[in-house]
């Protein structure tokens, strides 16, 4: 099976935890997540998740504001992953300006409330880093 490498962002403004719902047409569809996406061949991770989250949910980042949390391989039914997380720390004035550009449904959401939301299988040992990181 092929393995799709993505780059994840866990975006963090003050306790806020920028995540994205899953389009239902795609895998793992309707459940929420972190925002990122496929890292390109002759791409690095960073590049991968400054052109994603730009992409995606409108949100400028430079890679200062990157540092990597954890990388995490996953295998799914019908899928391999391996998931480069990185904690990115959101400027103020940039997170005023995220939405979902892609029409997905996006949500600040204060870290202690991610329980409330329903992720992929491989985010479980994302969700648990932040919550020992911001605890």
């Amino acid at each position: 099976m092929k393995q799709v490498h993505v780059a994840v962002a866990v975006a963090v403004v003050n306790e806020d935890i920028l995540i994205a719902r899953r389009p239902d047409d795609k895998h793992q569809g309707g459940l929420w997540e972190f925002p990122g996406g496929k890292v390109e061949a002759n791409e690095s991770v960073e590049s991968a998740l400054i052109r994603e989250l730009d992409e995606e949910v409108a949100l400028p980042i430079s890679a200062e504001h990157i540092s990597p949390l954890m990388q995490i391989p996953f295998n799914y039914p019908d899928k391999s992953v391996l998931l480069d997380v990185m904690w990115v720390d959101v400027p103020m004035n940039n997170a005023l300006l995220a939405h979902g550009a892609e029409g997905q449904e996006v949500r600040w959401v204060h870290f202690s409330k991610l329980g409330e939301f329903e992720f992929p299988a491989a985010n479980a040992p994302i969700l648990e880093a932040v919550v020992k990181r911001l605890s």
